[in-house]
């Protein structure tokens, strides 16, 4: 069969609506538990659930269903340490005056500064790479459409999975990221998009409260 050829639609099931009512609000309850930490605890995750996980993610939909994202896994702890120093030195530039100060009185009430322990803490990190282009099936580079459209679903998705399987992440974003492809040896048409950090919150984990308000429904949504 053609890859072209279209197949019936696999995996349908009509659900009564009282229960596709009720898995959605389990689904919005769960996501409700979901917090970003800065404080990581040391403690071992296996390998298994991030992989399931990035299963999860590469299950997402895509332009032209090129799935134009690469997750490069850390967890060496040297290589941690590298893209921690690498961070750090952009996050230095960048609250000393690079942001411009809107930028930084709106991170204020979040709390963050320079210094980035949990690099080098989390068991996980996964830098989350957008493909620009990507090899066919004769190793020729071809363009991708929709890179970070396609690659911010993904990461929605490896986000989600992660909470649901009961870890915690922080979504962390230096700017700029391209230190990431010399430290991770990715090529030059690759772009770091996000850097995750995926393990258990520490004991002493907090969040701070500004970050647990979350604008109401009529304020993300219009119904027409």
């Amino acid at each position: 069969m053609s890859d072209h050829q279209p197949i019936p639609l696999p995996d349908r099931a009509d659900l009564p609506e009282a229960e596709m009512i009720a898995r959605s609000e389990q689904f919005l309850d769960r996501m409700r538990r979901r917090h970003t930490v800065r404080e990581f605890s040391d403690r071992p995750v296996p390998r298994a659930i991030i992989e399931n996980c990035l299963r999860a993610a590469g299950t997402a939909p895509s332009g032209a269903n090129q799935q134009p994202w690469h997750f490069c896994v850390v967890e060496d702890p040297e290589a941690k340490h590298r893209i921690r120093i690498a961070a750090e030195e952009e996050e230095r530039a960048f609250y000393a005056g690079r942001a411009g100060e809107e930028w930084l009185d709106a991170l204020r009430p979040i709390g963050t500064d320079a210094d980035k322990p949990f690099l080098d803490i989390a068991p996980w990190l996964i830098v989350i790479f957008g493909e620009r282009k990507s090899p066919d099936a004769d190793g020729r580079l071809h363009k991708n459409y929709y890179v970070p459209e396609s690659v911010g679903i993904a990461t929605g998705f490896l986000i989600a999975a992660l909470h649901d399987a009961g870890l915690a992440t922080l979504t962390h974003t230096p700017n700029p990221m391209s230190f990431m492809n010399e430290v991770l040896g990715r090529p030059e048409t690759e772009k770091a998009y996000i850097l995750l950090v995926v393990g258990y919150p520490a004991d002493d984990a907090t969040v701070p409260a500004f970050a647990k308000v979350k604008k109401p429904l009529e304020a993300i949504s219009t119904f027409i």
